[in-house]
């Protein structure tokens, strides 16, 4: 068994070189018969390029793909492109994984295939989120790490002639999120299934809150939420309601949290600061999400408000 590693990244340097060392440091055996990593960079304007170049001897495994800045779906549909393996293993520029990952995966598959008769199926890791960038593997499993998304391409490894049989990723997806959900939305209607596989460990690192990163949070939200309703428009569901939490529940719920939106980003400041001093930036990233998840239930309405009105508009009188 031949994998391709896919792997798009954009301006994520630092994180990404202990991506791509930990992938060199593989413990490998049967039934891979070898692996590569297809790093596609999304357009970086930081020293990505540069330095691959540079370490290039150092990375036996890494096939470098470069492309305008597109968005990750266009990325990873690049980079399932130029891959070799027959098996695609999809993961994200900023998870560090253990040398066990790419052999849980594949004896993972192979055990299913063989007892099920056919290759409909992928495995799903284990996604640990850590903040601490030294070393991101010392940190222990937690509740908050449990996801219960089909499909999500932080960790997961599939057949090549499933997922392209799928249609790979939708390229509208441009900005962030939903893109993966989406493409598990056709993977699970062609009854493929889902094989937790928590042997093989990744570790998502992501940097501690800082309240200088509030905006940034309060665009992806934004974001979240106009591809939320790309999402949607795709497949009207009342399934993919609840994922992009498009209903009336979840409006009452995070209004309710909130006291109504008082309990916000600003209001909500010193509270911040003062958690993120004394050494709890988890904890105040967790408080924070209360008015980040009104914020993108309030964004999502108002996409969805602002799309029915252009298309009352555009209507022949």
């Amino acid at each position: 068994m031949f994998l391709s590693v896919v792997i798009p990244t954009y301006n994520r340097l630092p994180i990404l070189q202990k991506c791509l060392r930990a992938l060199e440091a593989q413990e490998l055996a049967a039934p891979i018969s070898g692996y590569e990593v297809v790093l596609v960079d999304d357009g970086s304007t930081d020293d990505t390029v540069a330095w691959l170049r540079g370490h290039a001897a150092e990375l036996p495994h890494v096939r470098l793909i470069q492309q305008e800045h597109g968005g990750p779906a266009e990325g990873r549909n690049r980079g399932v492109q130029q891959a070799q393996g027959e098996v695609i293993v999809f993961i994200d520029s900023d998870l560090v994984v253990t040398p066990s990952f790419l052999r849980c995966h594949a004896q993972a598959l192979e055990q299913h295939w063989t007892r099920r008769g056919d290759r409909r199926c992928f495995t799903y890791g284990a996604v640990i989120n850590t903040a601490n960038f030294d070393t991101p593997t010392s940190e222990p499993h937690k509740l908050q790490d449990v996801s219960f998304a089909y499909f999500a391409t932080g960790n997961v490894a599939i057949d090549r002639t499933l997922l392209e049989q799928a249609g790979l990723f939708d390229t509208r997806f441009r900005l962030y999120g939903w893109e993966d959900l989406e493409l598990g939305e056709r993977l699970r209607r062609l009854g493929v299934a889902l094989v937790r596989c928590p042997e093989a460990v990744g570790y998502h690192w992501h940097p501690a809150l800082r309240l200088e990163r509030i905006p940034d949070l309060i665009r992806v939200e934004r974001e979240r939420a106009k591809m939320g309703l790309v999402f949607y428009l795709k497949h009207p569901t009342r399934r993919v309601r609840f994922i992009i939490q498009y209903t009336w529940l979840h409006r009452l719920l995070w209004e309710l949290l909130t006291l109504g939106g008082l309990l916000n980003e600003r209001s909500l400041r010193p509270l911040l600061a003062w958690l993120i001093r004394c050494g709890h930036p988890g904890l105040a990233m967790e408080l924070l999400r209360l008015p980040l998840n009104r914020l993108g239930v309030r964004a999502l309405y108002a996409e969805a408000w602002a799309l029915a009105a252009t298309s009352q508009a555009c209507r022949p009188v």
